[in-house]
């Protein structure tokens, strides 16, 4: 039951945090996520073959005790913004944001759960993989978010450097991954944050 929970729970969260995307997208003046249907709470448009369906059914069925996933990005087109930097910064933010929000909104319904287990599960896997999601989507490795907000904030000769670490970028955040590092450098943050939501 918790595994099914874990895994309507990520869903539904990589499918807000790729709206909050587009939508913050089109306030800065790119409809481009909006002109392909992206801005719906609809999973079919979402859907990544590997990501929501491969990756978490893999992990789902081998008992891994880890779920992880992502729904298809929004087509985003930064030429379009009205301000190319403050428009990057912002729109790259949305998705992570999204994610502590839903993970703040799980945490307050957790009291109401009363002696509902799969209401308590749901609010409890709610509260920890939005905040997961938000933590390793501000990791500022290319393609993540997190490359996305530091890379306006660079020089132009720093951004042409930065830029060239996202071929490898996928290889580096496995490194991050599966060397421990990311529990490391990011449990401390995790607990904060948890602390914070749950007190």
């Amino acid at each position: 039951m918790e595994p099914l929970i874990m895994v309507v729970v990520l869903f539904f969260s990589v499918i807000v945090h790729e709206v909050a995307h587009g939508y913050v997208a089109l306030k800065n003046g790119d409809s481009t996520a909006k002109d392909y249907g992206r801005l719906t709470m609809n999973p079919l448009p979402h859907i990544d073959l590997v990501g929501t369906i491969l990756v978490p059914a893999v992990l789902y069925f081998s008992h891994s005790g880890v779920l992880f996933g992502w729904a298809k990005p929004v087509p985003v087109n930064p030429a379009n913004f009205r301000n190319y930097r403050l428009g990057e910064i912002t729109v790259s933010a949305a998705g992570p944001l999204s994610n502590l929000l839903l993970a703040a909104v799980f945490a307050q319904l957790l009291p109401w759960s009363g002696g509902n287990p799969g209401f308590f599960h749901l609010c409890k896997y709610g509260v920890i993989i939005n905040l997961y999601l938000m933590l390793f989507n501000l990791i500022p490795i290319p393609p993540l978010d997190g490359s996305k907000i530091v890379m306006p904030l660079l020089p132009r000769s720093l951004q042409r450097l930065y830029a060239q670490l996202e071929p490898v970028g996928f290889i580096l955040i496995l490194l991050l991954l599966y060397s421990g590092l990311w529990g490391v450098l990011l449990r401390p943050i995790f607990r904060f944050f948890m602390e914070l939501l749950l007190g």
